[in-house]
């Protein structure tokens, strides 16, 4: 009956609770959902809100580590002592579904504070010495109250509220405004005029066949942005970690010979210049996760814990068909599958308000377009990834297809690549080009050769 009443689940609570202890990464993931008085049995209470305090304080959160902070409160003998703790881990083996426990209980504690609510508002209704105006103004609070713990109200905004925070966005716009860069700088002059840098909350696809450089391009963009500042996390799928540092050292090196550091055959001012490089290198703020199965819910909670510690302003994902894509539902074809990956990543950008940067594969149509130009249509495997990029890069070599001079540009196709940015849901489309070494580790702004440029104008 008391359940009827008060709606709780205490075996819940716990598993909830023993996740926090057991794996660190859970508190981060249900820090933004509960609070102390979701928790309906009050040891529990006692226990989330020395977790919250923690979690808030950067404290590391363990057994020990909370068994400390609840007798710092004076709250270990309460919750039943150690002993307590250590009962409540056995309750669950992962975090998996935590953030789908956690929503039940603040369920649970909304249908309290409702029913509680609601027997207040029927006792002033039934006693005439009350102004019923006073009632009625108890029950529109009462439902604000909840419709502000359900989210209800979280993203609704007046045209009034709306526009303050546009101008305030305008502002910050201007206030950080670097040479036209209002986002994360790209490596490139043209794409930074284009595009602004990267801007939070966007989902950026760059695609291309393989073996064009889709890493060697992602590579070339996290480094700039990690130069400028920002903390980058990149989750890739493909190439080990070692491999990325590889193209990274080839990138930062001027004399050092791929081929001599792969063979290992460096001579000693290569060997001297790789080492110079990575004590550079290793200042920027980059994270490199190189499990090959990763799923987007995977990142986001990796992202989230990155976040959570000031070290998470871009992710690149490398790439999206090899993503984990297994689900509880059955009977769902690739492309679904694809698309359901393609908008988590979405979901991820506007959650974390941080421009997501996702590789993807373009289909083998691109081969046999005469200019060798990659389209839209060739996004591989689902019409949704278009839809739900703000901005879609396609890379492409021209010399890859075999001629000497690009079709479209007229420029010497030998170290030319091409990004055409075919959507820009805010902003202008176009071709940009740059340069590229036969390794395609280096990449700058092309400009073209001043020989070429006078053979071509007296023409």
């Amino acid at each position: 009956m008391d359940d009827i009443v008060n709606p709780q689940d205490a075996e819940l609570e716990e598993i909830v609770l023993g996740a926090c202890l057991i794996e660190s990464k859970a508190i981060t993931l249900v820090a933004g959902i509960l609070r102390p008085e979701v928790f309906y049995i009050e040891k529990n209470r006692e226990i989330y809100a020395a977790l919250q305090s923690m979690y808030r304080a950067g404290q590391v959160i363990d057994l020990m580590t909370v068994k400390e902070e609840l007798t710092r409160r004076g709250k270990l003998d309460f919750i039943g002592g150690p002993y307590a703790l250590v009962s409540i881990t056995t309750r669950v083996a992962s975090s998996a579904h935590l953030e789908y426990h956690a929503r039940i209980l603040q369920q649970k504690y909304i249908r309290r504070e409702a029913i509680l609510g609601f027997h207040k508002l029927l006792a002033q209704a039934a006693d005439e010495t009350t102004d019923i105006a006073d009632t009625l103004a108890d029950a529109h609070t009462l439902l604000d109250q909840l419709e502000k713990e359900c989210g209800m109200s979280e993203h609704l905004r007046s045209m009034l509220q709306l526009m303050e925070d546009t101008v305030e966005l305008i502002e910050t716009r201007v206030a950080s405004n670097k040479n036209g860069v209002t986002g994360l700088p790209t490596g490139f002059n043209e794409l930074n005029r284009l595009t602004c840098g990267w801007q939070p909350g966007d989902l950026i696809i760059v695609a291309a066949r393989p073996s064009v450089g889709k890493t060697a391009f992602a590579l070339h963009l996290a480094r700039a942005a990690a130069s400028a500042g920002y903390h980058i996390a990149v989750y890739s799928l493909e190439m080990q970690g070692e491999r990325l540092g590889d193209r990274w050292l080839l990138a930062a090196t001027k004399e050092v010979s791929p081929a001599h550091l792969l063979s290992g055959a460096l001579t000693p001012s290569e060997l001297r210049e790789v080492h110079e490089a990575s004590t550079e290198l290793s200042r920027l703020p980059i994270y490199i996760d190189d499990n090959p199965s990763v799923s987007m819910d995977y990142v986001r909670t990796s992202a989230k814990l990155l976040q959570s510690k000031g070290d998470c302003d871009c992710l690149f994902i490398d790439y999206l068909q090899l993503c984990d894509m297994k689900s509880d539902q059955h009977n769902r074809n690739r492309e679904q599958e694809v698309a359901q990956a393609s908008r988590k990543a979405k979901m991820i950008a506007k959650e974390l308000h941080i421009p997501v940067i996702l590789l993807s594969q373009l289909n083998r149509n691109v081969e046999g377009h005469p200019d060798g130009r990659p389209a839209l249509s060739d996004l591989r495997e689902s019409g949704a990834i278009e839809q739900d990029a703000d901005l879609v890069l396609m890379l492409s070599r021209p010399s890859l297809s075999g001629r000497e001079t690009d079709r479209r540009s007229g420029y010497p196709t030998e170290g030319l690549g091409v990004i055409d940015i075919a959507k820009h849901r805010n902003g202008p489309t176009g071709e940009i080009y740059f340069r590229h070494d036969k390794s395609m580790t280096k990449l700058v702004d092309y400009e073209p050769d001043l020989e070429w440029m006078k053979k071509n104008t007296t023409r």
